[in-house]
């Protein structure tokens, strides 16, 4: 069956939705989530759906490989929850959305975002991540600015009826930091994310929110160019805008394209770990569900024009976490720990790989008190038991089952 764009499941009626009361205004919100069926982009909706019943929250979503409405299944149904399949870079169509449902918010999370797909194919990854955020951009101006050149009163600006959009991108967009200390040295701060076995720094650099630009790959050329475009908008026309640049991020629900579940996957069924060069890169992990609440944050709270810094305070070489991971999957298994060591696989390095990552986020500790919940260790056996535990999910992913749940679940709807 042909579906056509846009395609939407929308279960709220008019009069439906509950007003939320702040500011003594009786007004609710509509919240556009784009990418709101992808690995990061689904606990976004949960969690919004679930807390703010007063919030109509529509999720824009391509549904591509990545894009799996399976991860919401446990809201689906909720009555201020909307889906609509479309493609940001379709600007009518997106246009049209943001005019019918009066959306006064956009988290755009919508993007391509492997590294080793953009070094086969980037012109899909500049379609996507630079025309798509332009497309959101510019109907966010022609229903907030164009009718109205400021917003109309202070009031207005206090109320849950402020307008803003909201770009996450990722750390990728800064380049690499040196790897001055390859044996590791104590961090100059640390969060509750913070390994309790393993903290450790390993150079005296940290990503912040002012350095320069230098990505050195497709995909983070891209979202670079997303992230300038942002800016740009806000800095040219006004438009109320906030960025926020996050490590890398695990949990349940991602796609196993991506290191941890596709090693869990791997371990499970004593299949070869390939490691890019001596697995001696270096990255800083987050909890998923510790970034949502962040982008709720500062969707919330965060200040216009403002970039923010999302990490985890929490350096490991890729050599490291996936011997940890081996540990916790096997003894999971009831495997001896460490047994399937032998299953790392040591490959060539991929073409401009950067050695390492690490992120100071202590601005949104500091300014809207922001930090992560979950100890990494804690976090990581949290996520192995969950896809353990979810085989079934994991096999129809990695066969491509998933794409028929949509036919299935709103093809005759």
């Amino acid at each position: 069956m042909e579906i056509c764009y846009p395609y939407i499941v929308d279960h709220t009626e008019p009069g439906t939705i509950p007003y939320q009361f702040e500011y003594g205004l009786m007004k609710t919100r509509n919240i556009l989530v784009t990418g709101g069926a992808g690995f990061i982009g689904s606990h976004v909706v949960r969690l919004l759906v679930n807390k703010y019943p007063g919030y109509r929250i529509i999720n824009l979503d391509k549904l591509t490989y990545a894009g799996n409405l399976e991860n919401l299944r446990d809201i689906e149904d909720k009555p201020n929850y909307v889906f609509v399949k479309a493609d940001i870079c379709d600007f009518a169509t997106v246009l049209k959305i943001m005019q019918d449902y009066d959306v006064d918010g956009v988290i755009h999370l919508a993007a391509e975002s492997h590294v080793d797909r953009s070094i086969v194919d980037p012109f899909t990854f500049a379609r996507t991540n630079v025309l798509g955020t332009l497309s959101l951009l510019q109907a966010a101006k022609a229903c907030w600015l164009d009718n109205h050149s400021v917003i109309s009163s202070e009031v207005e600006k206090s109320s849950s009826s402020y307008r803003r959009f909201y770009h996450i991108s990722t750390d990728e967009v800064y380049g690499a930091l040196e790897m001055t200390h390859p044996e590791g040295i104590k961090p100059p701060f640390t969060t509750k994310a913070s390994s309790g076995e393993h903290h450790l720094a390993y150079g005296e650099e940290f990503f912040t929110e002012d350095m320069k630009y230098q990505p050195h790959s497709p995909y983070s050329a891209a979202k670079a160019s997303s992230d300038h475009f942002v800016r740009a908008f806000h800095d040219t026309y006004g438009l109320p805008t906030v960025i926020t640049n996050c490590s890398n991020n695990y949990g349940p629900y991602q796609f196993p394209e991506k290191l941890i579940p596709l090693f869990i996957n791997n371990i499970r069924n004593r299949k070869p770990l390939p490691v890019y060069g001596k697995g001696e890169n270096v990255r800083d992990w987050l909890y998923v569900e510790d970034h949502a609440r962040a982008i709720d944050l500062i969707f919330h709270e965060g200040k216009d024009g403002e970039t923010y810094n999302i990490g985890g305070f929490n350096e490991w070489k890729n050599i490291d976490v996936i011997k940890a991971l081996i540990r916790i999957t096997d003894r999971l298994l009831g495997r001896r720990e460490g047994e399937d060591d032998n299953l790392i696989t040591f490959v060539t390095d991929r073409a401009g790989h950067d050695l390492r990552y690490a992120i100071d986020s202590r601005k949104l500790q500091r300014e809207l008190g922001w930090e992560p919940s979950l100890q990494f260790e804690e976090g990581l056996e949290k996520t192995v038991r969950w896809y353990l535990d979810n085989e079934p999910w994991m096999r129809r992913v990695t066969s491509g089952e998933y794409e028929k749940y949509y036919e299935k679940m709103y093809g005759n709807r």
